[in-house]
């Protein structure tokens, strides 16, 4: 079903009947469950919890299982600790469960497999593991089994090629699918992107970082001697702020949110940031009219900013004016599922803005969320001309 239809609703009144129920969502999103639950009017047992602690609680007597976002355990080839945690929960339980996604496969049909697997009511039940399900080269099944590269020498099976229609036709029965027109939605999201000229000092560390992978300051060292560690720390710099190597951060550069607090003086702002040092720059800016709570938010003046990856799913920010992301996550999850936060079925329409550094690297991210596609480091480094050709790989350069 698509963000904002009413799958917690649709779950909790499934449940009717059930005794013991158990729902395992983001700890954001709790009590909005929880308030949904109240609203319900049903009566049986409900326990809403976050998937960091399933270890705290009894694997056996649930009725019910309502797994929340349950894309979040797609990882492959192996089971993520989450999915092994659920798995063990259902099974002891022997009970059914509900699975509640907007985005169920946002980049790989060889998504499903683990969502599936917690329970034994699967459709993929006859496949002892992943590996088994997935085949292999010479047998292909499900996945079409490539080989790539991770380092000179090093080749590794790529399982992200799903076969996806055979995973639909046999997801199919067990699916349900509502979209938000189905629902009576009109609304339309409006996006812009507005960039912002970063302070000199912010260009000339960048540029001397892409240049040396290094810059030596006089207590701290920003490192990126790996493709990785530099697309990272480009990705601080360039909206301002930065991680040492010791774990230390550091506020660099106040342009953005300046620029979204002039930008936006009359607006109750949502806003999502990535990385902790930017909440403590929009802090800064923003004083004690700034929250991370929720509650707060939607029963005060104050505006609210919650990390793309905790606030991106269960969250509801329909009491804001725009949606403003002071930065963008690689992921494409987050892109899709982030800017549908403030939707609901009476709200035509729907503004959301984002706050790019001219010159930075957000325009190339932009570009790959948009087509469903992570800005995987394969991404970044054709972007910044990092690929090695074939001569530079035979010569081991």
């Amino acid at each position: 079903m698509e963000v904002r239809t009413g799958k917690t609703f649709c779950a909790l009144f499934i449940c009717e009947g059930a005794s013991n129920v158990l729902f395992v969502t983001k700890k954001k999103a709790i009590p909005s469950i929880e308030k949904d639950f109240m609203t319900s009017g049903m009566t049986y047992n409900l326990t809403v919890i976050n998937y960091e602690s399933l270890h705290k609680i009894d694997k056996k007597g649930w009725s019910v299982v309502i797994v929340d976002e349950s894309h979040s355990l797609g990882a492959f080839p192996k089971a993520s600790k989450r999915a092994k945690e659920l798995r063990q929960i259902v099974f002891e339980s022997n009970c059914p469960t509900i699975h509640l996604s907007g985005t169920p496969t946002p980049e790989s049909y060889s998504q499903i497999f683990h969502q599936l697997w917690i329970s034994p009511n699967s459709p993929f039940s006859n496949y002892k593991s992943f590996y088994k399900w997935a085949g292999n080269d010479s047998k292909a099944n499900y996945v079409n089994v490539k080989k790539k590269k991770i380092s000179q020498n090093v080749m590794v099976n790529d399982y992200s090629n799903a076969n996806s229609l055979m995973v639909q036709e046999a997801i199919k029965p067990y699916m349900i699918h509502y979209s938000q027109s189905d629902a009576g939605f009109n609304s339309v999201i409006e996006e812009k992107i507005l960039r912002v000229k970063m302070s000199d000092l912010t260009y000339k560390i960048c540029d001397q970082l892409k240049s040396d992978l290094v810059v030596k300051g006089k207590y701290n060292v920003i490192l990126a001697d790996t493709p990785v560690k530099l697309q990272s720390k480009l990705h601080q710099l360039y909206s301002g702020t930065i991680k040492f190597e010791d774990g230390t951060r550091k506020i660099l550069d106040l342009s953005k949110p300046r620029f979204i607090r002039d930008t936006f003086k009359d607006k109750k702002l949502a806003m999502f940031y990535k990385f902790t040092a930017e909440y403590l720059a929009l802090k800064e800016v923003f004083g004690d009219l700034l929250t991370d709570d929720i509650s707060e938010f939607d029963s005060s003046n104050k505006h609210i900013a919650l990390q793309i990856q905790s606030g991106r799913e269960g969250t509801k920010l329909s009491s804001a004016d725009v949606l403003v992301f002071y930065n963008i996550d690689f992921s494409a999850t987050s892109y899709w599922q982030g800017r549908d936060r403030m939707t609901t079925m009476d709200r035509k329409f729907n503004k959301v803005y984002w706050i790019f550094s001219e010159g930075g690297i957000e325009d190339k991210v932009y570009k790959s969320v948009v087509d469903k596609k992570t800005y995987t480091n394969y991404y970044f480094k054709r972007d910044y001309g990092l690929l090695k050709n074939k001569k530079q790989l035979r010569l081991g350069i």
